[in-house]
């Protein structure tokens, strides 16, 4: 895979991290959302007021846009493990942003993952 082909799937995992994120932040907003109707339209009221909610859907947006043009210079086989290491930098962010919690084993977990991702971007 060639550097620039990596750099906009990983600009676009970068994204969707950080849209996840924002998610996360605006959901401070409404707390638990237990899913009846009445808390879902409460729900749906305080995060349009939150800015952390618009910034992750502009995230979300763009995340989609940079992945179909690093997905259009790679294959898709190769490509799509990638979206795995989402779930570490989601993982490092929440740890370091939100005070999130990691277990040794969930930690063991990323190394597993990143050994994955290695292995099949090296392949041909």
């Amino acid at each position: 895979m060639r550097l620039v082909d990596l750099a906009w799937l990983l600009a676009g995992v970068a994204l969707n991290a950080g849209a996840q994120l924002g998610l996360k932040a605006a959901t401070r907003s409404t707390g638990h959302i237990d899913g009846t109707p009445h808390a879902l339209w409460t729900a749906v009221f305080q995060l349009a007021g939150s800015a952390a909610f618009w910034a992750a859907l502009l995230a979300y947006g763009l995340s989609l846009g940079v992945w179909v043009v690093g997905l259009s210079r790679t294959p898709v086989s190769q490509a799509y493990p990638l979206l795995s290491l989402g779930y570490i930098l989601t993982a490092l962010l929440a740890w370091m942003l939100l005070g999130e919690t990691i277990s040794a084993q969930r930690w063991a977990g990323i190394a597993v993952i990143i050994a994955g991702v290695w292995l099949v971007t090296r392949s041909q």
